[in-house]
């Protein structure tokens, strides 16, 4: 009898397709790329046209050598890899470093690990996508020219063991940018005015909130504002202007993609990205899950029709959504479905003592978004009024779920009503009103807000950086390199970050521009498409990308780079320390190294005196990294503060103000006191 060899990519996945298969079939696994470029050296030939050179990865010799031995068995070889471009790439590596030329060989790629799907896949056989696989060397070169060249003059200008990447360098740019513009932010003071208003013939009062007058919507921006309209109103009558009562729809969301599950699974389950992916990867090889590199939200007709036959038993006909799978984006292979269970019968509460917590818990989510995907959407009963009380207007609004429909199943978060009024049916213009009590309160205006990796990937995505596959591995590359650090999932600059950002904005621009990296992306998906040649990016991006390595060069030819020498000596051999570059960023050391290894932390001058008691102010760090300006006095004065702190006095209330972007403000948001920054602008 024939007998077929089938090669995947992770060794989890071949005992189950081993087991759809029978004895005829030997699946093996490559444990992912056997071939790659070499670490040691570029591995481009860029005077013979950007020509790859390709090695066997260390410590896969002997995976090779057991593959080999058993395609010389088989009949038939099926290279059966994951269905995207790093798969292919597999595959085609697989198929040159197993001399598979004239051998029978065929490629198969299923988007879920289950029996129909691999047994499907065999039946339409066919080769290796050599537009996916250019795609996906393409990227890999670029990737490699940025990281391979640039890296060395940041080991040069800071320490060794940095490394600059083409996605990797902007998505820091877009994480400083966001600081820059939180430490810049000056709040603005506005009031609300809410009226607790009692109606006739009703038991519980209602809240109105302040909205404007006669000609429209108005502001309330300072105290004096405020107790002017307060004044008029407490001497106005209350009476109902106008009532509107309607519907309104929510539609239901669309299944998961890569990006979206990182979002949702970091809001929801407080995971980062690499963690969803990981265990994402396991439900998919478990066979539970459809392939999760996706950014298609298409459904597969016989996926559907499973969806509809569940809905229409456990919650009825009225429950069932119209064809709820919108229109994939653009640069959706749609080939690819979107993130769903295998069999939406396998509830969640079935699998609970079968999977980890943390499997059950994303299984769970991913289970009950496709579920809801199919469902009806949720309607409203609404009701908004206009009160008037003298010149100006207050309204009121509620709403209340009359039908549930996907929200049966599924919530992105909580999704009941924020109104605390509960409006009577019977309120109408002839209500009778009469005022309870006011109350203002006082506001400032919130910077933006810190990125988390759940609002970094949603801004990588919209700006069209990276692919689903890309997402995680930048996220986790960066913080690894401890570019930046996570406190309470918000992402900080570090020290070291801000460094290496400024070096890249500084000497390549190019690398960091969002629009040109977005554009890169496209030329990648159209080589994939097959209308680009690959090569013809990397010989359009390397001679201008060339030239700023030159210039960099140059620059750094003509300054020297020493250890900052400082006045702080050794207590351990006298010599003076110098200032180094750590994971964490700046430390001292003795320049004897090894002889003398002393080291202590580096205390950096802000230049400024502390407004309280008159020492110096040093710049400091959290332990994971974000910088703060404290008091060297401390414990004994406990200044600190997020911005720099200026040694001139705010003239409308004396406190000391703070740098924020052009300006000083007073730190006293009370205050509120502004005016441009005089030193800076001269710089």
């Amino acid at each position: 009898m024939a007998k077929y060899l089938v090669i995947v990519e992770s060794p989890a996945k071949v005992k189950t397709i081993k087991k759809f298969l029978g004895k005829n079939y030997e699946v093996m696994a490559s444990n992912g790329h056997v071939r790659d470029l070499p670490k040691s050296q570029l591995g481009i030939d860029v005077d013979n046209d950007y020509e790859p050179k390709y090695i066997t990865i260390r410590g896969k010799g002997d995976i090779l050598s057991g593959l080999r031995k058993e395609v010389k068995k088989a009949d038939k070889i099926y290279l059966a890899t994951d269905p995207d471009r790093e798969g292919e790439a597999i595959s085609w590596h697989l198929y040159h470093a197993l001399k598979l030329e004239g051998k029978e060989c065929s490629r198969i790629s299923f988007n879920e690990i289950t029996k129909n799907a691999v047994k499907e896949s065999l039946k339409h056989a066919g080769e290796i996508n050599m537009d996916l696989v250019d795609a996906q060397q393409a990227r890999r070169v670029l990737d490699r020219i940025v990281g391979y060249k640039i890296s060395p003059i940041l080991w040069a200008k800071v320490k060794r063991g940095l490394s600059a990447g083409r996605v990797q360098s902007v998505a820091l740019k877009i994480i400083c940018d966001r600081e820059e513009e939180i430490n810049a932010f000056i709040p603005k003071e506005y009031w609300t005015l809410d009226a607790l208003i009692d109606i006739k013939g009703e038991k519980k009062p209602i809240t109105a909130k302040f909205y404007g007058d006669k000609n429209g919507k108005l502001e309330i921006s300072s105290k004096e504002d405020m107790l002017k309209i307060k004044n008029a109103v407490e001497k106005s009558k209350f009476s109902v202007d106008e009532v509107k009562r309607g519907t309104r729809t929510k539609n239901p969301p669309n299944p998961f993609i890569t990006s979206t599950l990182q979002q949702e699974a970091s809001k929801q389950l407080n995971y980062s990205t690499q963690k969803t992916m990981r265990i994402a990867q396991q439900l998919y090889e478990d066979g539970l899950i459809s392939y999760l590199r996706t950014d298609s939200v298409r459904i597969s007709e016989e996926a559907k029709g499973a969806a509809a036959e569940y809905i229409l038993k456990e919650y009825g006909k009225e429950f069932l959504g119209a064809d709820s799978a919108k229109k994939s984006n653009g640069k959706a292979q749609d080939a690819h479905e979107a993130i769903r269970p295998t069999d939406i019968n396998r509830l969640p509460s079935d699998l609970k003592d079968k999977l980890s917590r943390d499997n059950f818990r994303l299984y769970q989510l991913i289970w009950k978004r496709f579920t809801a995907s199919q469902m009806a959407a949720a309607k409203y009963d609404t009701t908004s009024v206009k009160i008037s009380a003298g010149d100006y207007i207050f309204t009121v609004s509620a709403s209340s779920i009359s039908f549930k429909g996907f929200m049966s199943v599924y919530s992105e978060e909580d999704e009941t009503s924020k109104d605390s009024n509960l409006l009577s049916s019977s309120i109408d213009e002839k209500s009778s009103l009469e005022l309870n009590s006011l109350n203002e309160e006082q506001h400032f205006t919130q910077p933006p807000a810190h990125f988390t990796e759940a609002s970094l990937v949603k801004a990588l995505e919209e700006l069209g950086i990276g692919r689903p596959s890309t997402y995680a591995p930048t996220i986790t590359t960066i913080l690894a390199r401890r570019y930046i650090t996570k406190e309470n999932k918000n992402l900080f600059v570090s020290e070291i970050g801000e460094v290496v950002n400024k070096i890249m904005k500084e000497s390549f621009p190019d690398i960091i521009n969002q629009n040109f990296t977005a554009k890169m992306e496209e030329q990648l998906d159209e080589v994939e498409s097959g209308d680009m040649e690959w090569k013809n990016i990397v010989r359009e991006f390397y001679p201008p990308f060339e030239k700023e390595l030159e210039i960099a060069e140059k620059e750094l030819e003509k300054v020297e780079i020493h250890d900052e020498v400082t006045d702080e000596i050794c207590e351990s051999c006298g010599r003076n320390m110098v200032i180094k570059y750590g994971p964490h960023g700046k430390f001292l050391a003795c320049p004897g190294f090894p002889e003398c290894r002393n080291t202590k932390p580096y205390l950096e001058k802000a230049g400024v005196k502390c407004p309280k008691c008159g020492k110096e102010v040093i710049i400091r760090r959290t332990k994971k990294g974000r910088r703060y300006f404290g008091c060297e006095g401390y414990p004994e004065c406990d200044f600190v503060s997020w911005q720099k702190p200026s040694e001139e006095k705010c003239p409308q209330c004396g406190g000391y103000m703070v740098e924020k972007g052009n300006k000083l403000a007073c730190a006293d948001n009370n205050c509120g006191f502004v005016k441009t920054n005089k030193a800076l602008q001269s710089e």
